[in-house]
């Protein structure tokens, strides 16, 4: 019986390798690109009407993923909030998608407002976050893309303040 269980272990690792080596794009997304349809998606503001994110193109981004329920999140959106204020008016640009329900997202606003913009993406955001590199689906996750809209940088877990001063090196 273990033997049994050992070789169907080696052709089960040995498949998954010939797999990867036929599509390597399947186990690691491309860094140079976003998903298909990237720049044609919006969702829904906290506030009424549509966050489009053909807005955000043509200049770097920093796109974060969070849930009010994830004390990460929560933390990093103070110091990622002061990054907007320093760096809006050089071109720099920050959305949060809120992988959360709307409720939760307007309450928790009420008590920490933001100076940049916020997108309701619900479940939607995780399948996102995922076609962007973040295969475990982990929160927080950012990712932050030049004014060429190629992704150039992925974070999955709390950002520091050390990405961020990188980060606004680009362009």
């Amino acid at each position: 019986m273990l033997v049994a269980a050992a070789s169907l272990a080696a052709v089960s690792g040995a498949g998954l390798a010939w797999w990867h080596a036929q599509d390597p794009a399947a186990i690691s997304p491309s860094v140079a690109e976003p998903v298909d349809g990237f720049w044609s998606l919006q969702w829904d503001s906290p506030q009424g009407g549509l966050v489009k994110m053909r807005k955000f193109h043509g200049k770097p981004l920093l796109l974060n993923f969070w849930a009010t329920w994830c004390p990460p999140c929560v933390d990093e959106l103070p110091m990622i909030n002061a990054f907007y204020r320093q760096n809006h008016r050089n071109g720099m640009q920050v959305l949060a998608l809120a992988v959360d329900k709307p409720a939760s997202v307007q309450s928790f606003l009420q008590r920490m407002p933001l100076d940049f913009p916020i997108g309701i993406a619900a479940l939607a955001g995780s399948e996102l976050a995922r076609n962007l590199g973040n295969l475990g689906g982990g929160l927080p996750f950012s990712i932050f893309l030049g004014s060429d809209g190629v992704v150039a940088q992925r974070k999955i877990g709390r950002l520091l303040q050390t990405d961020l001063d990188s980060w606004a090196q680009v362009k």
